[in-house]
């Protein structure tokens, strides 16, 4: 029977005077007048000897605890204590289930531990690795999970600084580079903060330029010389990062009236793997009879960004495009010069 809320008090009592260093082995009678005076002080309740005992019984032996308590009695002190001296109830005691879990979490966790944002917890995500894993001696985390990294992400050592600025809601200035500009073409900017993003192992920061009515995105990478102000702010409250993004495929964001529904059809493969993991919350599949043999016809909802353009020519021959024709254009013509340049090479 699972213990009732009065019985896992007593058991942490219990721990705490087993595991006491000042006052070693306790007797039944030591430890029924501490959970005693503990939970009932001086209100005439009591607990009596049998209730100890089988406290102590229930946490050596009953399973749906875990606890496997190695409580011993010790004749020559004539009291109570664990066998293993680091033992206590307060540190981990999990079913394999459980620890299987806090493996897969540890293991997302230590991705990040080398981010500059992290640096104050290397050493805390640390130990909580060594301790989860040291439950599977002699197996590497990574025989039977691997994470996606990227071999270099640029603008993470800004995290700290901009972080702090959205909680504070204070004016982050840095100096910021184009894409595709030169080291002279740069600029100094002035932003209040709203929200720190990730895509594709790459991090950018949303906020309202001052003096702006509307919200930009800066990529972190681009980003140089990154200070927070002494001003502060009063954050936009008709800014919601859920919202922003809704209509969203990748980073690129818009307004309301440029969603624009695109459908497309899938080759067989392609459509199953399509299903299995949409590519946004607005994708369906459409009753439209495919153009060719076992494909099938989708549609989603998005604005026209420049990542929706990459994510469908990255699938070549598997993807047809169909609607709007403006974009289907757009798609022939990236093809047609993609096929010349080829061509080129002969």
């Amino acid at each position: 029977m699972p213990a009732n809320k009065y019985a896992l008090l007593r058991y942490r009592i219990i721990d705490r005077c087993l595991t006491n260093s000042m006052r070693t082995y306790p007797t039944k009678e030591e430890l029924r007048k501490a959970c005693e005076e503990a939970l009932y002080g001086s209100a005439g309740e009591r607990i009596s000897i049998s209730t100890i005992e089988k406290d102590l019984w229930s946490m050596r032996n009953e399973g749906e605890l875990g606890y496997h308590a190695p409580i011993a009695y010790n004749a020559e002190h004539r009291g109570y204590h664990y066998e293993d001296p680091e033992y206590s109830i307060s540190g981990l005691n999990l079913q394999d289930q459980d620890l299987q879990a806090l493996r897969f979490a540890t293991l997302t966790l230590l991705q990040f531990r080398d981010m500059p944002v992290f640096e104050q917890y290397h050493a805390a995500i640390g130990r909580i690795f060594d301790r989860i894993h040291a439950t599977a001696p002699g197996q590497k985390a990574e025989q039977f999970i691997q994470f996606e990294q990227a071999p270099r992400t640029l603008g993470t050592e800004h995290i700290s600084t901009l972080m702090s600025g959205i909680a504070e809601q204070r004016v982050i200035r840095f100096t910021y580079r184009k894409f595709n500009a030169d080291s002279s073409d740069q600029s100094e900017r002035a932003l209040e903060p709203y929200l720190l993003k990730e895509y594709r192992n790459r991090w950018y920061l949303i906020g309202k330029p001052e003096g702006a009515a509307a919200v930009r995105t800066f990529a972190l990478d681009r980003m140089f010389d990154v200070t927070m102000d002494d001003a502060r702010f009063v954050r936009d409250k008709g800014f919601d990062a859920d919202r922003y993004f809704k209509h969203s495929l990748g980073i690129t964001s818009g307004t309301d009236g440029n969603v624009t529904t695109f459908q497309w059809a899938a080759a067989p493969v392609l459509s199953h793997y399509l299903e299995s993991q949409p590519l946004h919350a607005s994708q369906r599949i459409l009753d439209t009879e495919g153009p060719f043999e076992g494909w099938r016809c989708f549609a989603m909802d998005v604005y026209p960004t420049y990542e929706l353009n990459q994510l469908m020519l990255g699938y070549g021959a598997e993807v047809l495009p169909q609607a709007p024709q403006s974009w289907v254009r757009e798609m022939e013509e990236v093809h047609q010069t993609a096929k010349e340049r080829l061509g080129h090479q002969d």
